[in-house]
């Protein structure tokens, strides 16, 4: 898909100018890199249609277009192509619609496609193997690279730091990458999720314990990793002493994993959203309602909370909120 080539000079500009739209609007990278390559099948199929204008576009070339998609081969690994990556396609078409609308290039109706059922399981962690991860960041740190004790002991805090934010407080893997100091309100134990997906914000009540983790590695420990750097970064790489990109987290919660000596948890295809699972799914089993955990993860419906309403129960007692190790007592309230 990447390799199509548009010979419309007007889809190419298309494609281009909605890039730029969906980066004004705050959407995260990966959003912003995949969604126009998603399009450009859209113009690519007007193309061979015959439609070399954009203002051509109906709701039932769109249709027609999804439909085969639907019949298309998986190039990668056989069949057809999975729901996830059909769902991409559908945003991509709805973000391009909206595009199209608010630039005044095209009136289109919302189109009516409907998303694919989900066919992946959500992989999400035990309460026991959360607390593992914790305990393994108090375990003696590799040092290769011969780094000093201090450095060593920061990078554990800040690897606290990042199962406080990422489990704790549930955040989606952009969400933890962009935040700063000054997002964490120590005072009042709330953090502002200033860059939360869909470019909307949102206030996250951070337990006793989390903050504890995040004020050690603010406070005590930062300092060390920053070197006397400057940046406002709540994450920091040793090396360079600048913000540290998720795919950096997702190896140091790799690194965790192996650091537990639990042959289950290091097998399993953990990633930093899966601490975002894991945190809903603990809610839940702990009694918590949809609509509380719906806005402790700032989902924009109920529709994406209720992925977890099967697996509440499926393995642990429910327990009280406050019965939860390592994430004591969650100050949501249920009432708002």
């Amino acid at each position: 898909m990447k390799k199509l080539n548009l010979a419309n000079a007007s889809y190419r500009y298309l494609e281009k100018s909605f890039k730029e739209w969906l980066s004004v609007q705050g959407y995260a990278e990966s959003t912003v890199y995949y969604l126009p390559i998603f399009v450009r099948e859209l113009c690519y199929y007007l193309e061979q249609e015959g439609i070399t204008h954009i203002k051509s576009l109906t709701a039932k070339h769109i249709k027609a277009h999804y439909e085969k998609l639907k019949e298309r081969a998986n190039q990668k690994h056989g069949g057809g192509l999975s729901s996830a990556y059909l769902n991409k396609h559908i945003q991509a078409i709805r973000k391009f619609t909206e595009y199209l609308r608010k630039v005044g290039r095209l009136q289109l109706p919302d189109i009516q496609l409907k998303n694919e059922a989900a066919t992946a399981k959500v992989v999400y962690l035990t309460i026991a193997e959360i607390e593992a991860l914790f305990k393994a960041t108090h375990q003696p740190h590799r040092n290769p690279y011969n780094l000093s004790v201090a450095v060593c002991e920061a990078m554990q805090a800040r690897d606290r730091a990042l199962l406080a934010i990422y489990y704790g407080c549930g955040l989606r893997r952009n969400e933890g990458v962009h935040l700063d100091i000054g997002d964490i309100n120590f005072d009042r134990s709330i953090l502002h999720v200033r860059k939360a997906k869909n470019n909307k914000e949102r206030l996250v009540p951070i337990s006793n314990t989390n903050l504890k983790y995040l004020s050690d590695y603010v406070y005590d420990h930062r300092g060390a990793i920053l070197k006397g750097s400057k940046t406002n970064a709540l994450f920091i790489s040793t090396n360079h002493h600048k913000r540290l990109q998720g795919q950096t987290l997702n190896l140091r919660l790799k690194y965790l994993q192996y650091q537990t000596g639990d042959i289950d948890l290091q097998e399993k295809e953990a990633g930093l959203h899966t601490l975002r699972h894991s945190i809903a799914t603990h809610l839940l089993q702990a009694g918590m309602k949809l609509e509380s955990i719906s806005r402790f993860l700032g989902h924009s419906s109920l529709e994406s909370t209720q992925i977890y309403t099967h697996l509440a129960g499926s393995v642990e007692r429910k327990q009280p909120y406050n019965n939860i190790k390592n994430y004591d007592a969650i100050r949501l309230s249920e009432d708002e």
